[in-house]
């Protein structure tokens, strides 16, 4: 899914880290995500990695010390001005104990010191350096002054040792600037619950009835919600690839798992925020019907005879029987009836008690699994044609649509 950060811009801090080459990686993803992205390195970081490097990957001059110039704006001040965030990736434990003390010796802590907006920091250290009393408490002291920390990973160092202090693989350094760049207030600390992926209804350990789902409408709206900000809890069956680590997720199989779960994470998304209602996205694909009596073990084909007659019994309808109040509820609807399918979409905003429905005209089997999708947002009052698009752009549509279920202009 291509993440667009067109009309952003990016200023990438790189300090002598060993994981200095890993910053080209995370250059690399702003630019093809369609942002600006300028670079300020230490001189220690031009030890690990050239500033030609950079320059070719991003086609902006490079600011050092030596490259600083008062005759245009490659210089610490101008540089931030025309910068919607500076991400210091990788930030070693000198610079952070240095930002957190206002010490500015270095063009890349005077360019932060300059800087009025968001700062992140993605440390890479040895485990015993961000363990040092006084490393933890610069990172407190900038969490408090409204620092982003992207946590590093626990692994083996470049040094040998095991531990955390490992930089955080470059798309969770992008997705955290991502969501900087795009998080808006309305969605910022609300809480969403979506659900994804069709279920699977066991057999017996080894076969189950299921569906064609695939999924990726639903994670298309968790990391558009999780980039706005939101606090996105996503139960799925079909995990979690492309998705950020950092965004909380839910592993279930069945219809009776997804039910189990949603209920649950539906009451607590009810109690995380009293001043923003939260939302509950259905978008799974939940079985109709469910075996009967699964068995244990491997049913052997050699006594089930010629015909196999499994007896079905009906599951949960989970968004009839959930408590909607305070939550807003769009519902999923996918019709192949193309004369029936939008009625049946509209009679779900009664039957089941939603605010809203997304309801997806199918033409057959083909059109699961696909990266783009078309949508019609339904509410009491109103029909939205989306149009078709990247299942990505899609929704971003819906999301916002989402937005007036609580008067809330775009």
């Amino acid at each position: 899914m291509q993440i667009d950060l067109k009309g952003k811009s990016v200023l990438l801090g790189v300090t002598g880290s060993i994981s200095a080459y890993k910053a080209c990686d995370i250059a690399r993803l702003f630019v093809k995500a369609g942002a600006d992205v300028h670079v300020v390195m230490t001189n220690a970081a031009e030890r690990f990695v050239s500033t030609l490097t950079f320059e070719a990957l991003t086609r902006n001059a490079v600011l050092t010390d030596s490259s600083e110039s008062w005759a245009n704006d490659l210089n610490h001040i101008d540089i931030g001005k025309k910068c919607d965030i500076f991400l210091i990736s990788p930030c070693s434990a000198n610079t952070i104990n240095k930002l957190s003390k206002g010490i500015a010796d270095n063009i890349l802590t005077q360019t932060a010191l300059a800087f009025g907006k968001k700062i992140l920091i993605a440390p890479a250290a040895n485990t015993q350096m961000l363990q040092n009393t006084h490393t933890v408490e610069s990172l407190s002291m900038l969490a408090l002054d409204g620092y982003t920390l992207i946590n590093p990973q626990v692994k083996e160092l470049a040094c040998g040792d095991v531990g955390s202090g490992a930089l955080a693989e470059p798309q969770e350094v992008f997705y955290a600037g991502a969501k900087a760049l795009l998080e808006e207030l309305f969605w910022n600390n609300r809480a969403v619950v979506v659900t994804g992926g069709g279920t699977r209804e066991k057999i017996d350990e080894v076969r189950y009835i299921s569906n064609f789902s695939s999924g990726k409408m639903a994670k298309a709206i968790c990391l558009t919600l999780y980039l706005k900000g939101a606090n996105v809890t996503y139960i799925t069956t079909m995990g979690t690839e492309d998705l950020p680590l950092e965004l909380q997720s839910i592993n279930v199989e069945d219809a009776s798992q997804m039910s189990e779960h949603t209920k649950s994470a539906v009451e607590i998304a009810k109690n995380i925020n009293e001043n923003k209602e939260p939302y509950l996205f259905m978008v799974a694909a939940v079985a109709d019907f469910t075996p009967k009596y699964p068995k244990e073990g491997k049913l052997k084909k050699s006594s089930l005879g010629d015909a196999w007659n499994i007896e079905l019994k009906q599951t949960e309808d989970i968004i009839f029987n959930l408590d909607k109040s305070g939550i807003k509820t769009v519902a999923f609807k996918a019709e192949m009836n193309s004369k029936e399918g939008l009625k049946n979409a509209e009679n779900l905003l009664t039957q089941k008690n939603a605010d809203a429905v997304c309801y997806n005209l199918l033409q057959d089997a083909n059109s699961f699994g696909g990266d783009e999708n078309e949508i019609t947002f339904i509410t009491p009052s109103t029909k939205v044609a989306l149009g078709r698009h990247s299942k990505l752009n899609l929704a971003k549509h819906i999301v916002n649509e989402s937005k007036k279920l609580l008067n809330v202009e775009i």
